[in-house]
């Protein structure tokens, strides 16, 4: 009995010493051991110590039990506090930074519906339900400040995918007859929903993508925005009617859904992209199929809930995950009407041209290179400021950031207060409250980021201010890269032809507004530009001269409000109608049209008419 006792006894110990290790090898403390992977057999082992201790206090016998051995015991025991003490003390300065982080974390919806209960693993949902993927490969998401797994995210089967649509194309038969009014009713239900978890959704984001909770926030309020305009779906989607446009006879033409549509969404707003497809596809009538980005798919998720939350019935929006074999998917399942997609140059033009091969309608917003000219009657200050926030904001990853800056004449003289200005932005993680920009999504861009900063280096520009080598206590694992500003760019150099997609803003200098206008005419990209200036004759020769999508005068990042549309044109836009707006109404609908003769009396033609025919 004493050496079935000791051998429990044993066995607490060695309890004791897995969860030590099992806490120093996760930086984060466990917060809740029932979510680890071994928490049954960690119970298991704990009642029979428990057990055993008892049965301990109980047995006299017990105290012929070797001195050596109890001695032994207990100081392992001990060892195994001060081990843990030794750890907690050596990592207090990371882990103080983190306690508030895993507060907010548990606050975040992280543990919604769309997570697993027993293992950090991003389920589908599929019919108007969370599902446990079988998926056989797996994607680990890092928190982009610590590179700490977050969840994993499933490449789902082909037979989830297939459900997926099966889901959406069964629910369009009846949301597709449901009253434009009813549909409505349900967008306004979803903006309230998102309005009151709108925190919960920017420290998600933050979580997954690593931008500041502001920043984050501000993603969730121009998706928002869309959802608002949806809701006045009853006038976007009058149709037009002509009575009496011939002898007994009316033509009419109204906008109806195209079916099931896709959204394959990128990672740098994992909120406002799904916000600018899916409630316009479904306020339209259609149904959804939507892959977000593998990266940071949480976001997603919860608006997706909080959709079915609202009333939304089942199969009308279905979230599949995966990298390339679900794009494929979506581009040849015949059942999928119509793609939306943003993200990589890449990317977009292969969906474009698999999409359309197999006789989809295919939106696709894609990279930029987006200029500011900057004139020198501008205002100094606000410029300057501007000029600084549209670079490096969101850690430049957007793809209306404002990357390269070109002074006209004497405004070269304003880059030494434009770098000081850069300089004393603070990089940190994303939700320390002091951050002005956080971390970029992974080592892997960060490192293309270097790259690209490098190779303009060495092909003769030069680095004013640099960011690369920036340090941020306590997340020193983090993908950090610091506001870097280069000069004496060349239009030839790998660092201005390609969109390097992180906070590195590109200096150009021309002597007049024409030269300016040309530099950016010649560029491939069409996505946004903005000139800075208080003549407004110069601003208006601008808008007119510039063949790019979208012009901000004194506005860095002209991206329109959704009563509008966002109009990225050249190498930035592929397809013939634009996100959200009239435009986004279009591209989710098909026009009918009716016409129709009543006459009062029986026909009076002797004989059948064969020639066209010719309405008066």
């Amino acid at each position: 009995m004493a050496t079935k006792s000791l051998k429990y006894c044993t066995g607490f110990v060695a309890v004791l010493i897995v969860i030590t290790i099992i806490q120093y090898g996760n930086s984060n403390p466990l917060m809740d051991l029932s979510v680890h992977t071994s928490v049954g057999e960690i119970k298991a082992s704990y009642k029979k110590a428990v057990s055993s201790c008892m049965f301990l206090r109980r047995l006299p016998i017990l105290l012929a039990l070797n001195r050596a051995t109890i001695t032994c015991l207990f100081g392992l025991c001990h060892f195994t506090r001060k081990v843990s003490s030794k750890i907690t003390r050596s990592k207090m300065l990371h882990a103080a930074k983190r306690v508030h982080l895993n507060q907010w974390i548990n606050a975040a919806g992280v543990r919604s519906r769309c997570y697993s209960v027993n293992a950090p693993t991003t389920k589908l949902f599929i019919n108007g339900q969370f599902v446990e993927s079988k998926a056989t490969e797996w994607i680990d998401l890092h928190n982009p400040a610590t590179n700490e797994v977050v969840t994993r995210v499933p490449k789902s089967t082909q037979t989830e995918m297939e459900d997926a649509v099966a889901a959406a194309k069964d629910a369009f038969k009846s949301w597709s007859k449901t009253s434009i009014l009813t549909r409505q009713q349900l967008m306004f239900k979803f903006q309230n929903v998102i309005k009151a978890n709108m925190k919960e959704l920017a420290k998600n984001i933050t979580l997954e993508q690593g931008k500041t909770l502001m920043d984050a926030e501000g993603d969730v309020l121009r998706g928002l925005q869309v959802v608002e305009h949806c809701c006045s779906v009853t006038s976007l989607q009058l149709g037009e009617t002509l009575p009496g446009i011939a002898k007994d006879m009316d033509t009419h033409s109204y906008k109806i859904p195209l079916g099931v549509c896709a959204g394959i969404t990128p990672f740098n707003f994992p909120a406002m992209i799904p916000l600018w497809m899916f409630p316009m596809a479904l306020v339209c009538g259609n149904t959804y199929v939507i892959k977000p980005s593998e990266r940071d798919p949480g976001a997603c998720m919860m608006l997706v809930e909080m959709l079915q939350d609202c009333g939304a019935p089942k199969g009308v929006v279905n979230v599949i995950h995966g990298s390339h074999d679900s794009v494929n998917f979506i581009c040849d399942n015949p059942d999928i009407r119509a793609i939306s997609f943003v993200g990589s140059d890449q990317a977009g033009k292969y969906i474009y041209e698999r999409g359309s091969k197999h006789g989809k309608r295919v939106q696709c917003n894609m990279g930029a290179k987006n200029h500011g000219v900057i004139m020198p009657d501008a205002n100094k200050e606000n410029t300057l400021n501007q000029l600084v926030g549209a670079a490096f904001g969101a850690a430049g990853q957007r793809c209306m950031a404002l990357t390269t800056a070109v002074f006209v004449g004497d405004a070269k003289k304003w880059i030494p207060d434009l770098i000081d200005r850069a300089q004393k932005l603070k990089v940190n993680a994303g939700h320390e409250p002091d951050a002005d920009l956080g971390p970029v999504i992974s080592p892997q861009s960060k490192q293309r980021i270097l790259d690209l900063v490098e190779s303009g280096k060495q092909q003769g520009a030069k680095i004013l201010l640099d960011g690369r080598d920036v340090k941020v206590p306590g997340y020193e694992k983090g993908n950090f890269v610091g506001p870097t500003i280069l000069a004496d760019v060349k239009p030839s150099m790998t660092c201005y032809t390609e969109e390097i997609f992180g906070p590195v803003l590109v200096t150009m200098e021309v002597d007049t507004m024409d030269d300016a206008v040309n530099l950016i005419n010649s560029n491939p990209y069409g996505n946004g530009t903005a000139i800075f200036t208080t003549n407004g004759a110069t601003a208006r020769k601008f808008t007119q001269d510039i063949d790019v999508g979208q012009v901000g005068v004194n506005v860095p990042i002209p991206v329109p409000l959704p009563m509008f549309s966002f109009t990225g044109s050249r190498g930035s836009f592929m397809g013939d109608t634009n996100f959200y707006g009239k435009a986004g109404v279009n591209f989710y609908t098909q026009t009918k049209t009716v016409t129709q003769m009543w006459r009062e009396q029986d026909a009076t033609d002797t004989k059948a008419a064969v020639s066209m025919p010719v309405f008066r």
